[in-house]
């Protein structure tokens, strides 16, 4: 039997980090181990690709001739597919309307129809299309939490979705000297005893709470707030709050954009606190990348993060200003990190996810 051509749209790394990079990041890193499958991992920009998968005999990179979405899925990657005769295309929530090949498709989360509030109207009704015509249209669904399959299965009537569960980098488990990362942050972006979160901008992501509520208890006083993601959804509440702080408040506020991986994990590393105080999340990797790095975290207790049951009293209500303060001060005094840094390992993991690929993939084969 010959081998099994596997097709990956890589476009999301052309852009900055985000969830969907990290998911494709770490489950092809251990899917392409297996040399029975050749892997053909296509975007605009080849040589940041090759630098985060290497070399190797059973992949090849494809070059796409657009950046625009739209010619990408209709003209780009039906050629790519029919010319290397591809067996399945692996997609991040659309797929292309003509399909050459088996279909799979990743839909991490549909929180648009959970939380309508926090989306706009034209993104609703434009990405209910789009998402639900991808699932319906792909030979495999899959997703990354019990939560989102749930909610999948609910709004778009389809029960045959698997789970390929996020992971945490194996870098983040690495060890480090925290005292050589804190003045290498210190040198490079000016800052120090910083509290972190790591995310893109929009509504749902709850800063404006955090904002508040380090700006209210007077946290900048010792302590620096970094924001690292970039701009989805413009949270009215954040922008008018932060436009009318004192300067010297502003300079203790820092947002990083389109940050590279390396640079993001020095970030990491080097914080004094890492905070997630998202209101709805498909999944949530920051979190457990902070912990895996032995970082102080605490984390929202929703959606799918109430998974994140282990760390105990360092989940807290995203809607509650009191609690995430308390979370906070017991956040900077918590001793059980490493505790939590173990259970992290074991149970998220990349081969955890690419075996249930696997088994999924033999399915249809």
């Amino acid at each position: 039997m010959s081998q099994i051509k596997i097709f990956v749209d890589c476009h999301v790394f052309d852009g900055g980090l985000q969830g969907t990079t990290t998911y494709l990041k770490g489950l092809y890193t251990e899917l392409i181990k297996d040399k029975t499958k050749l892997f053909y991992l296509a975007s605009c920009n080849n040589d940041s690709l090759k630098l985060i998968f290497g070399e190797h005999e059973n992949i090849n990179y494809l070059q796409y001739k657009f950046h625009n979405k739209f010619f990408r899925l209709l003209f780009n990657i039906p050629q790519l597919i029919r010319k290397n005769k591809i067996d399945f295309a692996h997609f991040q929530y659309v797929v292309p309307p003509i399909k050459k090949c088996k279909y799979i498709v990743t839909i991490h989360d549909v929180l648009f129809l959970e939380f309508p509030d926090y989306f706009p109207l034209k993104y609703r009704v434009i990405n209910n299309f789009l998402f639900k015509s991808s699932a319906k249209y792909s030979d495999i669904v899959l997703t990354v939490s019990e939560y989102s399959k749930k909610q999948i299965q609910k709004h778009f009537n389809i029960s045959n979705v698997s789970i390929t569960p996020n992971a945490v980098d194996p870098i983040f488990f690495e060890t480090f000297n925290k005292k050589e990362i804190k003045e290498l942050v210190k040198n490079k972006f000016n800052v120090e005893n910083y509290f972190l979160y790591v995310s893109r901008l929009e509504p749902r992501k709850n800063h404006d709470m955090l904002l508040k509520v380090f700006v209210e208890n007077k946290l900048y006083k010792n302590h620096f707030l970094v924001f690292i993601g970039n701009q989805a959804i413009p949270n009215k509440a954040y922008i008018t709050y932060y436009e009318n702080l004192e300067d010297s408040i502003k300079n203790k506020i820092i947002t990083l954009s389109k940050v590279n991986f390396e640079d993001m994990l020095q970030l990491v590393r080097g914080a004094t606190l890492s905070v997630y105080p998202s209101i709805a999340e498909g999944f949530g990797i920051p979190p457990l990348e902070s912990l895996a790095a032995n970082v102080p975290t605490i984390c929202s207790n929703t959606t799918a993060m109430s998974d994140f049951d282990f760390m105990g009293d360092c989940l807290f209500d995203p809607l509650d200003a009191n609690d995430l303060y308390k979370k906070i001060e017991i956040g900077l005094n918590d001793e059980n990190s490493n505790e939590k840094r173990i259970i992290v390992s074991e149970r998220f993991n990349w081969k955890v996810a690419a075996a249930e690929f696997q088994k999924t993939i033999s399915h249809i084969i």
